[in-house]
């Protein structure tokens, strides 16, 4: 064990108290998008880190689970451990059949190490293209990755901003395997959901069978703000109704690099039913999609 590293002086909080949700949700839901951030006595943040978050680790994150009424989580590595998967295998291991994680390798990684990754629960790698966050990688790097996990039937989780897309299409086009968009691909909602912008995207998952998204992130993309996040709802709507095999839904706890108010989670889970209007749409989102991907072994 290691001292504890401070978070950053400007860092928010993840919500002490959240609401207990007024939509209850189905049985065996998933929180397909979270995180644990250390603790950082355990599992020290790297060295090329853009930012120290607060320590929220595992008991923090299935306390919340349990509280929402979530039954499994999908723990995505945050970009403050860079190539250290240890806090989100230790979490999997913790957390039994009840969590699956994904991971941020490197170009060298082995097949050995690969296969520990996958006897430790993860399911799929992370590619970060968010320039605030990482340091660019080369596409070929990600290519040569995204072939190594195909032998594990791993997916591949890309995270990108809307100013990025099309530069980014031709790439994603020749990827192997499925490949889950982060948050949408971040629009902007000012535009709206008939802007050509969000339009290319809801193209590129009508014409790649392979590409899913994330419903996610309201807190992140909306104007209108708490509690409806109103301007951010015919988004989501738009590809839950369009692609229904094709979605998950998280609530990305705890919500790495907010710089203006910290949702509550509560909340965060009563925008569901907002976005996916039928008990059929509401399954498939929140167990029937997450359980094919991720727990198909």
């Amino acid at each position: 064990m290691t001292q504890p590293q401070p978070m950053d002086a400007d860092w928010l909080v993840y919500h002490q108290s959240p609401k207990k949700p007024d939509f209850v949700l189905p049985a065996g839901a998933v929180d397909a998008h979270c995180h644990v951030f250390g603790p950082s006595a355990d599992f020290p943040y790297s060295p090329e880190r853009k930012y120290t978050p607060c320590d929220a680790g595992k008991d923090v994150l299935f306390a919340l689970r349990d509280h929402l009424g979530f039954e499994r989580n999908v723990i995505v590595q945050a970009t403050c451990h860079g190539k250290d998967n240890r806090a989100v295998v230790d979490a999997c291991r913790a957390a039994g059949d009840k969590a699956r994680g994904v991971a941020t390798v490197g170009k060298d990684i082995s097949r050995d190490e690969l296969r520990a990754l996958h006897d430790g629960g993860v399911r799929g790698v992370r590619f970060n293209f968010v320039k605030r966050l990482v340091d660019a990688t080369p596409p070929e790097v990600f290519q040569g990755i995204a072939q190594k996990i195909q032998e594990f039937g791993w997916s591949t989780v890309v995270y990108f901003e809307a100013q990025d897309l099309q530069g980014l299409t031709p790439f994603l086009r020749t990827l192997p395997g499925i490949i889950v968009v982060d948050h949408m691909g971040r629009p902007d909602v000012a535009k709206g959901v008939d802007h050509p912008d969000f339009q290319r995207f809801v193209d590129l998952m009508a014409q790649n069978e392979n590409i899913w998204s994330k419903v996610t992130c309201p807190e992140r993309l909306t104007l209108s703000g708490p509690p409806g996040y109103d301007d951010v709802v015919p988004f989501c709507q738009t590809l839950v109704e369009r692609f229904p095999d094709r979605v998950l839904w998280g609530t990305d706890f705890p919500h790495p690099n907010l710089k203006a108010d910290m949702p509550d989670d509560g909340t965060l889970v009563d925008f569901i039913p907002r976005i996916a209007r039928s008990a059929e749409a509401q399954r498939k989102l929140l167990v029937d999609n997450p359980m094919r991907l991720y727990w198909a072994d």
